[in-house]
């Protein structure tokens, strides 16, 4: 996945905004939280990281192309980074993204979700 392939994907969620932060990586936001981060690849290869279920991390950290995320796994979050550029890996990557998507907005108090037509059943 190229990052113009990773901001078209992320771009069809519902209610995100986009900004280049963080040494001028790609960083999608839903609500003002972080979803999906394009950037931090070594010897700038592309490299996505995205948040996950424990269950989904457990087992990610063990496969090849995927690792802990940087800055993020090491203060006990469950993020992981896909460093991979395989083609094949595409479609998997764009499931995790969208889990990371779905479990973001629902750290979101109802309040919220409500205010921008999130997880309401449609």
């Amino acid at each position: 996945m190229t990052y113009e392939e990773f901001n078209q994907f992320c771009a069809s969620f519902k209610a995100t905004s986009h900004v280049v932060q963080w040494g001028n990586s790609h960083v999608w936001k839903v609500a003002d939280k972080v979803f999906a981060v394009g950037g931090w690849g070594k010897d700038k290869q592309p490299a996505f990281t995205f948040k996950t279920s424990e269950q989904n991390f457990d087992f990610l950290k063990e496969c090849e192309g995927y690792q802990p995320a940087p800055y993020l796994a090491s203060r006990g979050m469950k993020w992981i980074q896909q460093y991979d550029d395989d083609p094949e890996k595409d479609e998997p990557l764009q499931y995790y993204i969208s889990e990371s998507y779905r479990i973001v907005s629902l750290g979101l108090t109802k309040k919220k979700q409500k205010e921008l037509g999130l997880n309401q059943g449609d």
